[in-house]
């Protein structure tokens, strides 16, 4: 049975950055940008909200599309969240672009990011009650399919058809 408890020690290193371990021993900074008082040196802690959203779905998703035995030449999400305009600025909104690149079906990452979305993504079941997110994907060709069935090489590469 897996801990069901986190532990987190955060320390002040100055003005407002700050610096965390978590209890598998990594660390990471947080600070603000100079106007809100810090040295713009680190993320945010809601810029580290939005990109553990992302980082949650991303894990399921490869995940659940490396069972579905789909082939992976590139991953990325964007992430972008609105926020209230009034303390405590609260996401309004989410929205992630999924793009990935191989031998990927449209059925295989729909299935992935459902499967995520509502069931195993535990950064975003904490988000999901207090705010929408929507998600949307790209899926772009294999860069070997396309040297492939490209008549011209690129550059510096060589094809045969013998």
């Amino acid at each position: 049975m897996a801990n069901d408890t986190l532990n987190v020690e955060l320390l002040r290193v100055d003005g407002l950055s700050l610096a965390a371990r978590t209890g598998s021993g990594h660390w990471l900074s947080m600070d603000t940008s100079s106007a809100g008082g810090g040295h713009g040196g680190a993320a945010s802690p809601v810029e580290l909200v939005l990109a553990a959203l992302a980082g949650c779905m991303a894990m399921d998703i490869l995940s659940m599309l490396a069972k579905m035995r789909a082939r992976i030449e590139d991953f990325r999400i964007e992430a972008r969240a609105e926020r209230a305009p009034e303390p405590p600025r609260v996401f309004t909104k989410v929205d992630l672009t999924i793009r990935v690149r191989g031998d990927v079906k449209p059925r295989q990452i729909e299935k992935a990011i459902a499967l995520s979305h509502e069931r195993y993504c535990s950064v975003g079941a904490m988000l999901k009650p207090s705010v929408p997110i929507a998600h949307h994907y790209v899926l772009e060709p294999s860069t070997a399919l396309a040297d492939a069935e490209s008549p011209n090489p690129p550059e510096g590469a060589s094809r045969s058809d013998a």
